[in-house]
């Protein structure tokens, strides 16, 4: 209730209009950009640059001139070489008098009215293999959008000097996840495969094969793709989430929402809901 909603585009706001916002502020957050459903012309990478990292060096300095004081950025871990360059423009801000955090955060879910999720695009493929899904071995750590926001406020509040935070609380196969979507989008009864890493392999190939012929990059490199959704990714939640000041939270409630809200969108029963830049 005590929250002051303001919008801007902070890429149109000259140096002196994202001064004056910042003034008078404690802390700021970065949880802008784009991500790996964004393709561009290739080289993707300016794009990338263009978005999540040139903005970090801009509003980072402006925010230190401003003496803001703490300083978190969100980042992601997919296109892997921008957020590492990211990272590194965000860490060479980080001082005595200005501290700096990034948080590498993993699959997040949960619902924000009037946000489409990053998941339709899962619910979509879901309900297009009708059978069975099939799906690569593999899995990845994940959070809630609760568990997210404890996160930027222990980073604000917590961190000193510059640090970065691997965020994840619980880490889950594929399959274990994938069967938790099923239950919320009214399939509980359906069998989630395992593919061959070598069929999945040849997938990505193919999808590389259309991008190049289109002229147009993602933000994956599809080659080495495969080797990575189909590894473990997990997360210690003693890296991050612990010293942040994480707590438990209901992941399964929180994957039942984002589903819920993926199967209104497709279904056409929600309205005017805003989508990332590039969908």
């Amino acid at each position: 209730e005590k929250m002051k909603i303001e919008f801007g585009n902070y890429l149109e706001m000259d140096d002196d209009e994202l001064r004056s916002r910042m003034q008078g502020m404690d802390g700021f957050v970065f949880a802008a950009g784009v991500d790996e459903r964004v393709e561009g012309k290739a080289p993707v990478y300016e794009l990338y640059r263009k978005y999540n990292i040139d903005p970090v060096k801009r509003l980072l300095k402006a925010a230190k001139e401003c003496g803001v004081r703490h300083a978190v950025i969100l980042g992601y871990h997919p296109y892997i070489r921008s957020r590492i360059d990211q990272e590194d423009a965000a860490l060479s801000f980080a001082d005595s008098d200005f501290d700096v955090a990034v948080l590498e955060l993993p699959y997040i879910f949960g619902a924000q009215p009037g946000r489409k999720p990053v998941w339709v695009f899962l619910a979509e493929m879901i309900r297009s293999m009708k059978r069975a899904t099939l799906w690569p071995a593999g899995g990845s750590a994940m959070v809630t959008v609760k568990q997210t926001g404890q996160a930027v406020a222990g980073a604000l509040e917590r961190n000193r000097g510059g640090r970065c935070y691997p965020i994840g609380y619980y880490n889950m196969t594929w399959k274990e996840m994938l069967k938790i979507c099923h239950k919320y989008l009214g399939c509980p009864e359906k069998p989630v495969r395992t593919i061959p890493k070598g069929i999945f392999y040849l997938g990505c190939l193919n999808m590389a094969r259309k991008q190049k012929k289109a002229g147009i990059e993602g933000g994956l490199n599809m080659k080495k793709f495969a080797g990575v959704e189909c590894s473990e990714l997990f997360i210690d939640k003693a890296l991050g989430c612990d010293p942040l000041g994480v707590t438990p939270d209901d992941i399964d409630a929180a994957i039942g929402a984002s589903m819920r809200l993926c199967a209104d969108i497709l279904d056409g029963k929600r309205e005017n809901i805003v989508a990332m830049k590039g969908e």
